[in-house]
């Protein structure tokens, strides 16, 4: 047997063992490299086999070997396997006290007594590595910690920044547009909004503390197309606009408030531009952890690691009861924006609706309420005005497209249409869909509970008619992506000047001769492409 394979196996020895008193050994690697009874536990190793020696003078004379197994009279040497069926060690047992042969008994006792070394010196293994994994972790972490909180000098510089009035960001508004903020005006609109419900002085948040968070979540958020700090910002204006504009905080006490604008500002912290279902077609580290809203808990505990970050902790003064109802509803809230959730849970908030619904203070209740709140704002972005929407709808686009793109590459298959980016010009007819199914059943109801939110059902409801008329442009052969703005079709020309400097190109597709295809060219400032 070699050496270095002998010099790893644990080996146990047990010597003229005596009821209640066995004597243990532990051999030194020069022992296991010399002794003749390391040779025969290496036999056991190598072949796997239980080897039960009734005369170990007669076994070794056969094996044509001497040396210290000559004491021996009888052995039983017995393989130890992990919970991996991997070899881990060798336990021998030497002489029984009588001098009699082991037995069938003594085997199946041993047997058990191996199996029983192989679970604790498996377990002690993957103690040490749990240890040694923990540790990393923890290293990792505070690696991680530092990285993801803002600066100091970034915290000093918006600490003295004057914070302008909501009116000059028009934060009342559902129409709000951050395509002209800079980044820090992004960070100060936020503050704003906290300033605004008076949260800071109501649960003592020290200002520095909230100025080093907001800097910390923006931070937090991945550069990715749409689903990026901005997409954070609108969301939690929309819920600010709900509450002051719509006049939802009558139904919400300050509390939820404060509970409801974090999880709108942290609902998609390092979203990497892939949904839930790419994560698990490709076994991501997420999927493997989450196997539901796999995303959205992902969201939620970096959540709750800013928060956990040295000099971030908003919540910092809350009592602990407050503090465990704050986490709960920032959880539940992040977590109901997954689609998946919101459907589970609207048959029973229309329900609860036709029925007349008016007291909305039960938990039961709140939660529901706050579920739907967070969706409606999730998805606002279609009820902005069109210009605003129409551009949104390209990121939206953008960033699906890429998603679409690593399935062909990675996954090698076929992504669903609205990631298709050779389907794109199918889109305007998915966002009418999309309108029809989710948000205009949503705002619907809730504009006619709560009137005062009825801005996001009116705007919805005008940006369906601007995608239908998209859908029916695209039908005729124009594809709406590529531009601001869709270009007018030929019929849509009324002005001969105008038509004289279209280039138009036809093209014919499963014709039967093998002729080239058919083009008639003029020259033109517009170009469009039908094929026929």
């Amino acid at each position: 047997m070699e050496q270095e394979r002998l010099s790893n196996l644990a080996l146990i020895s047990i010597e003229n063992i005596k009821a209640g008193s066995p004597n243990y050994d532990e051999p030194s690697s020069f022992d296991l490299a010399s002794s003749t009874l390391a040779q025969i536990a290496g036999y056991a190793a190598s072949t796997g086999q239980i080897l039960n020696i009734g005369d170990v003078k007669a076994w070794l004379r056969e094996k044509h070997t001497e040396g210290d197994a000559e004491s021996a009279r009888t052995i039983l040497c017995m393989p130890i396997i992990n919970g991996q069926k991997t070899l881990i060690g060798v336990a021998q047992l030497i002489n029984k006290e009588n001098s009699a042969p082991f037995t069938d008994c003594d085997v199946s006792l041993f047997e058990a007594f191996a199996i029983f070394c192989g679970l604790g010196i498996h377990n002690t293994q993957m103690y040490e590595n749990a240890c040694k994994l923990m540790a990393k972790q923890k290293v990792a972490l505070e690696c991680l910690s530092y990285h993801a909180t803002a600066s100091n000098d970034a915290t000093k510089k918006l600490l003295k920044e004057e914070i302008p009035s909501a009116r000059t960001y028009n934060l009342y508004s559902f129409t709000f547009i951050d395509f002209d903020l800079t980044d820090d005006d992004t960070c100060k609109a936020t503050i704003r909004m906290f300033l605004e419900c008076n949260l800071v002085q109501q649960f003592h948040i020290p200002y520095e503390v909230l100025c080093r968070w907001v800097l910390s979540v923006r931070k937090n958020y991945r550069p990715v197309k749409y689903h990026n700090w901005r997409h954070a910002l609108n969301v939690a204006q929309t819920m600010f606009a709900m509450f002051k504009t719509g006049k939802m905080e009558r139904f919400m006490n300050d509390l939820e408030i404060l509970g409801l604008l974090v999880a709108c500002l942290c609902h998609d912290l390092d979203h990497r531009g892939t949904n839930n279902a790419f994560q698990t077609k490709t076994d991501s580290p997420l999927a493997v952890l989450y196997s539901t809203s796999t995303m959205e808990h992902h969201h939620f505990d970096q959540c709750v690691m800013i928060l956990n970050t040295d000099s971030n902790n908003i919540f910092q003064a809350l009592s602990p009861e407050d503090y465990r109802k704050v986490m709960r509803l920032v959880e539940t809230s992040i977590l109901s924006t997954d689609l998946a959730m919101y459907f589970k849970k609207k048959n029973k908030f229309l329900e609860l609706i036709e029925n007349g619904e008016f007291d909305w203070q039960s938990d039961d209740k709140k939660e529901l309420l706050s579920g739907m709140m967070m969706t409606a704002c999730d998805v606002s972005a279609i009820s902005k005005p069109w210009e605003v929407q129409h551009r949104v709808a390209k990121l939206v686009a953008d960033e699906f497209f890429d998603q679409g793109d690593l399935e062909k590459m990675q996954l090698k298959e076929q992504p669903i249409a609205m990631m298709d980016r050779e389907r794109k010009d199918e889109l305007p007819q998915m966002q009418v869909g999309f309108i029809d199914v989710i948000c205009l059943p949503l705002y619907r109801v809730l504009s006619e509970t709560f009137p005062w939110i009825k801005p996001l059902y009116q705007g919805t409801l005008e940006n369906r008619q601007h995608w239908q008329d998209l859908a029916e442009k695209v039908e005729m052969g124009l594809t709406w992506i590529d531009h601001d703005t869709i270009d007018k079709p030929v019929e849509a020309f009324t002005n001969p000047e105008e038509t004289k400097d279209i280039e138009l190109t036809v093209q014919t597709l499963h014709t039967v001769s093998c002729a080239p295809p058919i083009e008639v060219k003029k020259r033109s400032k517009h170009k469009f492409c039908c094929m026929l």
